[in-house]
């Protein structure tokens, strides 16, 4: 079985270096690395900074570079492209900012897609859990450990009454594909502003196909968001969820926020430290202003909605093809 990664880069950094140095470690060697950089002036100057053509050469398969404009890239078209270039039965998609906590990251991966059930469950994709860096907010460590918790799980249209939208949860920061269901399927959407991997396993186990979390397949991976950034990046998954009202007019993900909310707050001060429970409302209020105004994006002008989203590149793009 071949197993190929593919990660699209963009002002790649020392963080991205220490992910290839991981995948040297690898139990479970990958068969090809296919990078899809946006600039070719950046990664030029990357490389003067970081030791990134040294990272590349250590490792024990072949890398393709594949360059593109910053204009050509979407979450979701980019993907598919590298995907493409693909012949192998497995495909990973990582991102630049997520390091392999162990050696075997690869190998748990594929097995969690080569499981199947006695009722033949057939595993569509399967997604690494994330654990928070060194310097973590305590609030995004806890949100981590809501989204991802220690224990392994395969998700399918049963779960949808018990689970709701976390049915479909997924996350191409770490995630493996089963290449002849991708294909299948048709990829990722695209154009897309988020959501891309939400989308994909929506639209895999409405096939009757299953999502695995794969709890033993560790990658660390966290950022501590300013409130600007809290807020666009809820604009835009607003706006996602708006555009797709055939997967959330049936699925809530406002539960599931006030349900992380109110386990944030306990947690909080669970652990003696109730004053940081102003910062979790600071953040909550800036993520609700970005997602109700992108639940409302058809009622912005151009010039809103600009500087509301954190995708300005898609905006030009979908605008320009109207």
């Amino acid at each position: 079985m071949k197993v190929d990664m593919v990660i699209p880069t963009f002002r790649p950094d020392d963080t991205f270096c220490l992910l290839l140095q991981r995948l040297q470690e690898q139990t479970f060697l990958i068969h090809r690395l296919f990078l899809v950089n946006t600039d070719q002036a950046l990664w030029d100057e990357a490389q003067k900074k970081y030791p990134i053509a040294e990272a590349i050469c250590a490792l024990p398969f072949p890398v393709h570079i594949s360059q593109i404009r910053k204009e050509e890239f979407d979450h979701g078209g980019t993907r598919n492209f590298g995907a493409g270039l693909s012949d192998a039965d497995i495909v990973i998609f990582m991102t630049q900012d997520a390091v392999a906590a162990d050696r075997y990251l690869v190998e748990r991966l594929t097995d969690a897609l080569r499981f199947e059930q006695k009722n033949k469950k057939t595993v569509a994709v399967a997604y690494a859990r994330q654990l928070p860096r060194e310097n973590c907010r305590i609030v995004e460590r806890y949100t981590r450990k809501f989204n991802y918790p220690d224990k392994s799980r395969i998700k399918g249209k049963e779960d949808l009454a018990g689970l709701g939208i976390k049915t479909y949860f997924c996350s191409d920061v770490c995630a493996a594909y089963r290449k002849d269901i991708f294909t299948k399927l048709g990829g990722f959407e695209e154009p897309v502003i988020f959501n891309e991997d939400m989308f994909y396993a929506a639209k895999a186990v409405d096939a009757g196909y299953y999502v695995a979390y794969a709890a033993d397949a560790r990658v660390v991976h966290s950022h501590n968001y300013s409130l600007k950034q809290q807020f666009l990046r809820n604009f835009d998954l607003a706006v996602s969820q708006k555009q797709h009202p055939e997967i959330f007019s049936h699925v809530s993900s406002e539960a599931e926020g006030i349900k992380l909310l109110k386990g944030a707050v306990f947690y909080l001060c669970s652990i003696r430290k109730p004053w940081l429970v102003f910062s979790l409302c600071a953040q909550c209020a800036a993520k609700y202003m970005g997602y109700f105004l992108g639940k409302h994006y058809e009622r912005l002008s151009r010039k809103q909605i600009l500087r509301c989203t954190a995708s300005r590149d898609y905006w030009i793009k979908r605008w320009k093809q109207l």
